[in-house]
């Protein structure tokens, strides 16, 4: 029997790159899946586009929320599906059998991962900038220098999948994708491109708050000793590349 993917879209007055989400997902070849949207509560059309949809959201909500984070909860609270992937507005799925090839190469892992692609305004994609860890390498302590696998290439049983913290307002994501790979006991790296995502998101838009967050949870989750040394190795990732991702 196949297992229903929840897919959780967050989005707020993106309409149109909201469009594009639901597009990539509606044409997936895989089923089941349950697409599930929570909107914060536009005012740009997107409650008369999810209502168009004609079945092809399956749950939906559009009230107030205190931010991405505590959007992607009510989704998490909502779905019911045995995977849960989280895809903002704006993202997309790599092809149109993905979730068919993901699902057949999921061994039945509590979590499941693959490659990343990122996509600017105007359409442009250039790789994830980390090297994403092999299956035999990935574990929690693979994070202590930054988010290796960013959490739209990251599928988990819905059932191992925690809250957000919504304490931490920019990195949540590299916290909450710690918390599950301590949580669960299988993970499977399908090793193929998987999802595109939209460019400048919250991490983009509060670089400097960004830091700060990311070193508080590093700190937290593997000691200062630890994470001092991980921001030593992006710098000199940085200078390598010449940018900071």
């Amino acid at each position: 029997m196949k297992r229903t993917v929840s897919i959780v879209t967050v989005t707020l007055n993106a309409c149109e790159d909201l469009r594009q989400t639901l597009a990539s997902v509606h044409s997936q070849t895989y089923s089941p899946i349950e697409h599930v949207v929570i909107d914060g509560c536009s005012v740009d059309g997107t409650l008369d586009l999810i209502k168009k949809q004609d079945g092809a959201v399956d749950k939906w909500l559009s009230e107030n929320d205190t931010g991405p984070y505590d959007a992607m909860n009510k989704g998490l609270d909502m779905a019911s599906g045995e995977y849960v992937w989280f895809l903002n507005a704006g993202d997309t799925i790599a092809a149109d059998d993905t979730l068919e090839q993901v699902m057949a190469d999921a061994e039945d892992a509590d979590i499941v991962y693959g490659n990343a692609e990122r996509v600017d305004e105007n359409g442009y994609c250039r790789p994830w900038h980390k090297s994403t860890p092999k299956t035999s390498d990935v574990s929690a302590k693979s994070f202590a220098t930054g988010m290796v696998i960013c959490h739209q290439a990251l599928l988990v049983r819905r059932t191992m999948a925690p809250h957000f913290n919504v304490r931490w307002t920019v990195c949540a994501d590299i916290d909450w994708a710690i918390r599950c790979l301590n949580r669960t006991t299988s993970v499977r790296n399908v090793d193929s491109l998987i999802c595109k995502f939209l460019d400048g998101g919250i991490s983009s838009k509060y670089r400097m708050k960004g830091l700060i967050e990311r070193f508080d949870i590093l700190r937290g989750h593997f000691g200062l000793r630890k994470t001092l040394k991980g921001q030593m190795n992006n710098l000199v990732d940085l200078v390598r590349r010449g940018r900071w991702d």
